[in-house]
């Protein structure tokens, strides 16, 4: 994460899931000391127009107006979650997307909600935070789903470097939040298969859970040491990964993950497990970028 004074920025569109990530927001940003940023993108519409056309400065003016009274709302929302935090708002002209990529750039996280307006509000949601997942420049949290409030903070562990940022955020959530930690690493047979390069019925399964579990050690060690706050519970599966982290996930504050780059254009593309959980997590789901 970035420094105390980076704020917390959510993206607001009027919906009833963009108003419990600013809750959730307003919540995280009492616990570092962060301000809040509530924003909304909006561009003209292009289509749809009623037979009577107005002008193009009064479309604009009544948008704007309409966007001002969702961030008010958001506004007092994250007021009476959390009275304390400082609170800026900004409508700009601009995409979604864009705009969220942009203010990711000195936003110390990330938050949106899980389903606009409209009726086909769970793609348009999913598409947002796949990009910003991919593109942006922070952690980001997708609200979804129920939080359990004495659940502990579940980060899912592949046991390569580059989910070490995954492992960092999910350890200072966990500090944060006085909740224990559960690290989960899942292996599959064909994964295992492509990794010894031999065949599966010749592998010791057992040697290769022992094999697995060595490794999450010490991928969680030095962590350890540095929250010696936080419980940690070591889960290794041999499980799909997606199917790993909802079982755990269902019972949980938070669920964090990493985002990964694939084939030779790295961080354009998130991972299958990313993908998946942001469209099903049963929580709120963290994608944190290496």
């Amino acid at each position: 994460m970035k420094g105390p004074a980076a704020p917390v920025v959510v993206g607001v569109d009027g919906s009833s899931s963009a108003l419990a990530a600013v809750k959730w927001a307003a919540d995280e940003c009492a616990r570092h000391h962060a301000p809040l940023r509530l924003v909304h993108g909006y561009l003209l519409p292009t289509r749809g127009y009623p037979e009577i056309v107005m002008a193009g400065n009064e479309i604009r003016h009544a948008i704007e107006a309409q966007a001002h009274a969702w961030l008010a709302e958001a506004r007092a929302a994250a007021r009476a979650a959390a009275p304390d935090i400082e609170i800026t708002t900004s409508v700009v002209f601009s995409g979604a997307v864009g705009l969220l990529v942009e203010e990711s750039r000195s936003a110390r996280l990330m938050v949106i909600g899980s389903q606009g307006l409209g009726n086909v509000t769970g793609l348009i949601v999913g598409s947002t935070a796949l990009a910003l997942a991919s593109h942006g420049k922070c952690p980001l949290v997708v609200y979804r789903g129920t939080p359990v409030p004495d659940g502990p903070v579940v980060v899912g562990v592949d046991g390569s470097p580059t989910s070490e940022a995954a492992v960092a955020f999910a350890f200072e959530a966990a500090s944060m939040r006085g909740a224990d930690l559960t690290a989960i690493m899942s292996w599959q047979d064909f994964m295992v298969d492509s990794q010894y390069n031999v065949s599966r019925l010749a592998l010791d399964w057992a040697q290769v859970e022992e094999d697995e579990r060595r490794l999450l050690a010490q991928r969680l060690a030095g962590w350890q040491e540095k929250y010696p706050d936080v419980t940690v519970h070591r889960i290794v599966l041999r499980d799909r990964p997606v199917r790993a982290l909802m079982r755990y996930a269902a019972e949980a504050l938070l669920l964090v993950v990493g985002s990964h780059g694939r084939g030779g254009f790295a961080g354009m593309l998130l991972g299958s497990t990313s993908q998946a959980l942001v469209y099903h997590s049963p929580c709120p789901l963290a994608i944190v970028r290496a």
